[in-house]
């Protein structure tokens, strides 16, 4: 009963946003999008009013601040998480935690909090705390590409800057075209497992934003049988599955964040590891998780990164130049 109602709201979710020309996201975490011009909701269901904007915004994961700076809505960026690491200017911004006492939000009165569904579904009576006190809390985390584009349009929404989202959209898009037109005639694709959890032996569901990468720069993803893990961009793997590809993977690529910390080293010396292709010809190389797996303008550089890693030859300085994305120009 549970699924046929959650699929029947993720249904006239999509049906309102095509009669109102809005732009609507089913997540695996729930369905969230644009209802019309001042409508927005979450992925916890929650509707929010946009009409007036918002001006004073605590943000607790650190892709919406990026986001929000990128947007030029920087100026109202009153806190941020604790793991923030870019822009330099979120650094400047009190730190805040869902583990902080309300007290704490309530005493700089924001009228925003953006949160994602982590927080909601382990700290729900904070967020019931806060919106008690009259803040307007708003759960999103994209899971895919597609997702993306809806959250940057949605945080557009929320900040009176749509035309920005618009624009950053845009850029993606044409960027991603760009580095899907490079020539390969003669270039031998490689085949690729990429980590996302080392001790657990995990990698990416084949739709996520981090396998989107790997395939952009031309990469093919030896792990496509990967199924998620509880609906998330992470999928079960094991040791026995990634051996039994051994002979066929030519690099091994590992994301280097909060919860995986991975070495060159200790990925060479993983036991039985030794077998593996990419091992033997020192084809191992850890990328940083914020440029492959966050729903920000950054996973173009991810992009650009794993194609400089699997072709050389052709992610030259030169075509990064050319790349408006990647180097400001319009």
């Amino acid at each position: 009963m549970y699924r046929l109602k959650s699929r029947a709201i993720g249904l006239l979710g999509v049906f309102f946003g095509i009669l109102f020309g809005a732009a609507v996201a089913v997540s695996g975490q729930g369905s969230f999008g644009i209802e019309n011009e001042t409508t927005i909701f979450d992925q916890a269901g929650r509707k929010v009013d946009a009409s007036s904007g918002f001006q004073r915004i605590i943000s607790l994961y650190g892709a919406h601040t990026e986001n929000l700076f990128l947007l030029g809505a920087g100026a109202s960026v009153i806190g941020v998480s604790r793991n923030e690491a870019y822009p330099p200017e979120a650094l400047t911004r009190p730190v805040f935690s869902y583990r902080d006492d309300p007290e704490k939000f309530m005493a700089v009165r924001p009228d925003l909090v953006l949160i994602r569904p982590m927080i909601d579904r382990g700290y729900p009576q904070f967020v019931k705390r806060l919106e008690k006190s009259g803040i307007v809390v708003v759960s999103l985390q994209p899971a895919t590409i597609e997702e993306m584009f809806v959250y940057w349009r949605i945080l557009g929404a929320l900040t009176h800057r749509r035309a920005r989202a618009e624009e950053m959209v845009r850029r993606f898009k044409e960027t991603v075209s760009v580095i899907r037109s490079i020539p390969r005639k003669g270039t031998d694709r490689k085949r690729v497992y990429f980590e996302a959890i080392h001790s657990k032996m995990k990698t990416f569901s084949p739709e996520s934003m981090a396998i989107f990468a790997l395939e952009t720069a031309g990469g093919i993803n030896v792990a496509s049988d990967a199924a998620p893990v509880r609906k998330t961009n992470i999928a079960a793997y094991g040791k026995e599955r990634i051996l039994s590809h051994s002979s066929i993977i030519d690099v091994y690529l590992a994301q280097y964040g909060a919860m995986n910390r991975p070495s060159v080293s200790l990925i060479k010396n993983e036991p039985g590891f030794n077998i593996i292709e990419a091992v033997k010809n020192n084809q191992v190389f850890i990328i940083d998780e914020m440029i492959v797996s966050r729903p920000t303008l950054r996973l173009l550089e991810g992009i650009y990164k794993i194609g400089t890693i699997l072709y050389p030859n052709l992610f030259t300085e030169k075509f990064r130049a050319a790349l408006p994305a990647l180097t400001g120009r319009n």
